[in-house]
């Protein structure tokens, strides 16, 4: 068996997990949370960084930081998952979709000028597979118009775009430590990324139940009181402590799944010449960090005959996401701003290969040499 993924793991961690349980502080913003949240901001040159439980939590607090409102409008693509429209749905704001590229499969940053409105309120890009949106672009429409940018950089972390880090372009920007992800916090985890110092303090604020606990902490305030809404958004110490132990190898982990990347890339790439399928594209100004390998086939029909190939010799390769404007709940806080030229075509035809930290070039070996005889019957 093959599987699709295993989350990362480095053979550290447990050493750091049982140094956390040792020091007996467990809840958050303790010594491996502040360790973590300095390595992000020295060595990825991000702004201010605040460890959540998820990503899904950290989207949440980006939602609150900019005061969304009922009625207010956030642009995203519909090729998502759903945490970036929960996040502003659970704010009552209206969500308003716009189609993707064909080519990176990212929000289509042509399309979206002309889906703001006077309830705009913020553009949510979302880097998938760990590509960079045309964030100049994007940028460049948000300032035009007084909007707020959030990067849903769920998949991108030691990516980037022009060299400045993906989730660091942003006024806010959020990475995932979900098991799926490159680096994983435990199985769940998150980041919130605020290079916007306006937001700063309130994000401390809001973090911490609504409170200014941590300005009592820091001998600023005599007594901590309730200051503002909020909610629980810090993880663990033992979830900082796991993500510690990957930290410490991000490099590593990064290179191979790079070389895993390329591997799947040289080898199928004949195959794209061939029109048989379309691989990923990385623009030039986007340096990925090995996220995903999918390949995009004819259609539905061919796409499932293939994962149903690969299942019956033992790999799992799935398929994504469902379009969120054509789900019941994406209707009902949603529209579809434009046409769905791409988006319901990509769900229809891409699939993900196996792709992880550790994962043998022999089984890599095997995936590619099945995917290469599906085609060889298929002609």
């Amino acid at each position: 068996m093959i599987p699709f993924n295993i989350p990362s793991r480095t053979g550290i961690e447990q050493k750091y997990v049982l140094d956390a349980i040792s020091a007996q502080k467990l809840c958050g913003d303790g010594p491996y949370s502040r360790r973590c949240e300095s390595w992000f901001e020295s060595v990825l040159n991000v702004g201010k960084t605040y460890l959540t439980p998820s990503c899904t939590h950290a989207l949440e607090l980006a939602a609150l930081l900019i005061d969304i409102q009922p009625g207010d409008e956030v642009i995203m693509p519909s090729y998502t998952f759903v945490s970036t429209a929960n996040a502003f749905a659970l704010r009552g704001a209206k969500i308003v979709f716009v189609d993707i590229r064909a080519d990176t499969q990212n929000l289509d940053e042509r399309l979206v000028e002309s889906a703001i409105t006077d309830r705009t309120r913020a553009i949510v890009p979302v880097h998938y597979a760990g590509i960079s949106c045309s964030m100049n672009e994007i940028m460049a429409i948000a300032d035009r118009h007084g909007l707020y940018v959030i990067e849903d950089a769920a998949q991108g972390m030691m990516a980037s775009f022009e060299g400045r880090p993906l989730g660091g372009i942003g006024h806010l920007g959020t990475y995932s430590f979900h098991e799926t992800k490159n680096y994983t916090s435990g199985g769940e985890g998150g980041l919130l990324i605020v290079n916007d110092d306006r937001f700063q303090k309130r994000a401390e604020i809001i973090r911490e139940k609504g409170t200014n606990r941590k300005q009592f902490l820091r001998g600023v305030v005599d007594k901590y009181s309730w200051v503002d809404v909020g909610s629980s958004y810090l993880p663990s110490e033992l979830q900082a402590a796991y993500l510690w132990g990957q930290l410490e190898a991000a490099e590593k982990i990064n290179d191979y799944r790079l070389m895993l990347w390329r591997n799947y890339y040289d080898a199928l790439s004949p195959m794209q010449d061939q029109g048989l399928v379309s691989l990923p594209v990385v623009p030039s100004a986007a340096r990925h960090n090995g996220h995903m390998f999918y390949l995009k086939l004819s259609g539905l029909d061919q796409r499932d005959r293939l994962i149903d190939c690969l299942k019956q010799r033992g790999v799992q390769a799935p398929f994504h996401y469902v379009p969120l404007h054509d789900t019941a709940v994406g209707r009902k806080w949603g529209r579809l701003h434009g046409s769905d030229q791409q988006t319901s075509k990509t769900a229809n035809s891409l699939l993900r290969l196996p792709m992880w930290y550790g994962l043998a070039e022999k089984d890599q070996l095997e995936v590619i040499g099945w995917v290469k005889d599906f085609f060889t019957s298929e002609g």
